[in-house]
């Protein structure tokens, strides 16, 4: 597989009270974990995928070893089998993921399971096992706190298809007969050369950290229109990675 990126936009809806929107455009890469991206060394600082900034931060290994692991403690055993990873890299030291996909195989080509890994502003981590149905959906129990104004209940549906000329994900969340929240992710691929990645780099500077800091942004907004807010507490933050 060929690594590539995707020009993409990521949109949120939130229906609760207050109601609020947004969408901002991206880049994400599409890499396969044994062959990641071999880039000239003047691009390599801008575009580096780390095992420190996957799965447990204190862990040693690449981000294959440390999903093998992740996935052998759940009981799944991919065999070697080839796993797509669709993410954010790290750029000049620093990245920011709040959702990291991978799409894993057994050695034939079928499609194991997916793992979807969510980080939130606080340095948390957790990741998701999920068993997409024919129609590449999959629901999970929400087990993470992501956001001050979402508690820990409901369930998080997912429609995660393996990206191909186009991606298009969605992550709805169901709380009581309700859509609270709906966030998207839909792009165009591009083949990841280094004309391409340069003209990303400039067209969207420091990305990682742009986004996080727009999620600060986009939450004092909605503190100052007075969301409802659920405390960060050590129980809905610890053993983030045990679910």
């Amino acid at each position: 597989m060929t690594a590539a990126l995707y020009d993409s936009t990521v949109a949120h809806v939130r229906r609760a009270d207050p109601p609020y929107s947004f969408a901002h455009r991206m880049y994400v890469w599409l890499t396969d974990l044994d062959d990641l991206p071999r880039l000239p060394r003047w691009l390599r600082p801008f575009a580096r995928f780390d095992g420190r900034d996957h799965f447990e931060p204190g862990e040693p290994g690449s981000i294959r070893a440390k999903l093998d692991r992740w996935l052998a403690a759940r009981g799944v055993n991919l065999d070697g089998g080839r796993v797509v990873m669709l993410a954010s890299a790290r750029t000049l030291g620093y990245v920011f993921n709040p959702i990291t996909v991978y799409w894993c195989h057994t050695p034939d080509g079928a499609l194991a399971c997916v793992v979807a890994e969510v980080h939130n502003t606080y340095r948390g981590r957790h990741a998701y096992l999920v068993r997409l149905d024919e129609q590449a959906g999959a629901e999970v129990d929400k087990e993470f706190y992501v956001s001050p104004f979402q508690d820990l209940t409901g369930q998080y549906r997912m429609h995660l298809p393996v990206p191909d000329s186009l991606l298009a994900l969605t992550v709805e969340l169901h709380h009581g007969g309700d859509t609270p929240l709906v966030a998207t992710l839909r792009g165009v691929r591009r083949p990841a050369g280094g004309r391409v990645l340069v003209r990303s780099l400039l067209g969207r500077p420091l990305q990682s950290q742009r986004v996080a800091a727009l999620i600060r942004r986009h939450g004092i907004a909605l503190w100052r229109r007075k969301a409802a807010m659920t405390p960060r507490t050590r129980q809905n933050t610890a053993g983030a990675l045990n679910g």
